[in-house]
């Protein structure tokens, strides 16, 4: 079975990543986005030595992204990000080829161990099984 797991963040995440922190998320200094880049290094080379990984991705912060919607006559309308319809976004994401829900919960729980300034916001690593596919 194959499962996303995806972490959630937020543009002021990333702000805070780059030592610009705010209200919402202390500034993060070299050492803690070093550690956190090892723990999520630790976890893709375990996952690959398991065979359990198909892919992993951290995403770009949101403010390079865009939206995409449609007006009443079908024209395409384009937002830039960051979004203000919603503070939490995908971060970053992997899918997994486990053996069970309950493996993929583990993977999920030592993701969430990802270490970070004391204060910095804690979002739910969120596991959805993936559906059918053009493998």
């Amino acid at each position: 079975m194959k499962y996303l797991v995806m972490v959630q963040g937020s543009q002021a995440d990333y702000d805070a990543q780059a030592g610009k922190g705010s209200a919402d998320s202390p500034a993060w200094d070299e050492k803690a986005v070093q550690e956190m880049f090892a723990h999520m290094g630790s976890i893709n080379d375990d996952l690959a030595e398991s065979g359990e990984l198909v892919t992993a991705y951290g995403l770009t912060e949101p403010a390079q992204g865009r939206a995409v919607s449609l007006d009443a006559e079908g024209r395409p309308v384009v937002s830039d990000g960051p979004y203000s319809e919603t503070k939490e976004l995908l971060a970053g994401f992997w899918i997994l080829e486990c053996e069970s829900l309950e493996r993929v919960t583990e993977i999920a729980a030592r993701v969430a161990r990802c270490p970070q300034p004391a204060g910095a916001p804690e979002y739910p690593v969120l596991i959805r099984t993936v559906g059918g596919g053009i493998d």
